[in-house]
């Protein structure tokens, strides 16, 4: 799979860009690369990149994420250590940008040093089982108004085609014809496919930049009626303090 010193991944809310942004973040790192990620969305506090934040430091990618990210305080400000992205040229950078074209805007500050660098990749995340991208008009119709508000050009498509726990081969194989339209509508190639593990399985050989993908477990998350509770220690918490927080479980972000 080729690598531009920037990517970015933006899309329609809940298309699953976050879960992309920190797999694909995760491969940098694992191919050597020094990597670090940004979520730059500050629209929704709910799907977050910092979810990820032990595995991302494990795997030495760097997190760059709003100061009061996964607490009851959220603020739509972004770090000055964002730009370190866009500065330093050695560094392999990855933006989680926020849904739809209210998310984009917050791009717009970094556009003019990734235009003048020009080696950076804007990929839109399509996925036609999320209501208003249910067809490739729709889809670009998106993908413009994203553009229009960050001030960059899409440069790619991934195809996120997923009915979250429910995802087969046969969702993201069903979503190719898709997939090729909204290419054909944008002028831009479909440069991956992303599915989880268990799925990307039955699709070696099938699809395009295939990305088999480790879903983000979610600080927010509330289990199921009848979810037992998370026997794990939790920070601050007192003998007596009652049932414990329930445990997070892993969704499409």
């Amino acid at each position: 799979m080729d690598h531009k010193r920037i990517t970015l991944f933006a899309g329609h809310y809940g298309s699953g860009k976050t879960n992309i942004a920190v797999n694909y973040a995760l491969l940098l790192a694992r191919e050597g690369k020094r990597t670090a990620i940004a979520d730059l969305d500050i629209v929704n506090p709910y799907f977050r990149t910092k979810d990820s934040a032990a595995e991302l430091e494990e795997a030495g990618v760097d997190l760059i994420s709003p100061q009061f990210a996964n607490s009851n305080v959220d603020l739509p400000a972004l770090p000055a250590e964002a730009y370190r992205l866009v500065e330093d040229r050695g560094l392999f950078a990855v933006m989680d940008i926020g849904g739809d074209d209210r998310g984009a805007y917050a791009l717009g500050r970094y556009t003019p040093f990734i235009l003048e660098e020009d080696d950076y990749r804007m990929a839109f995340v399509a996925n036609p089982c999320r209501p208003l991208t249910r067809t490739p008009e729709e889809a670009l119709e998106v993908m413009r108004e994203i553009e229009a508000a960050g001030g960059l050009p899409f440069t790619a498509i991934v195809n996120n085609a997923n009915l979250a726990h429910e995802t087969t081969p046969e969702t993201v194989l069903a979503a190719v014809p898709y997939m090729e339209k909204l290419s054909c509508l944008s002028g831009l190639p479909v440069w991956m496919t992303c599915a989880e593990e268990s799925a990307a399985a039955g699709l070696a050989g099938k699809v395009p930049g295939l990305l088999p993908m480790r879903l983000q477990t979610k600080y927010f998350d509330l289990p199921e009626q009848g979810e037992p509770w998370s026997a794990g220690p939790v920070v601050g918490r007192q003998p007596n303090d009652g049932p414990r927080p329930p445990k997070a479980r892993p969704l499409f972000g």
